[in-house]
């Protein structure tokens, strides 16, 4: 498919068909990472990890658990 790159304030845009964002399961608002490859440019959707408070939990151990950290006095109206 051809398409072409058109200017977008001081920058340059490329719109996307709905057949190739639906394929690469990217819509409005999604990160992608831009590069160029041997003067190719390359647009992959970035895979946003989600985390659940859960299986962060579940990773602590006792080997990797740190004790208490000092941040200093209290500064201003800070209760301790």
């Amino acid at each position: 498919m051809q398409t072409k790159i058109q200017k977008w304030g001081n920058s340059l845009g490329l719109r996307i068909p709905r057949s190739f964002a639906a394929e690469a399961q990217v819509e409005e608002g999604t990160t992608v990472d831009l590069s160029v490859d041997d003067g190719r440019l390359l647009v992959r959707p970035l895979q946003v990890r989600k985390y659940s408070l859960n299986a962060l939990l579940r990773k602590v151990t006792r080997r990797n658990l740190h004790g208490e950290l000092s941040t200093g006095r209290a500064v201003g109206r800070e209760a301790w």
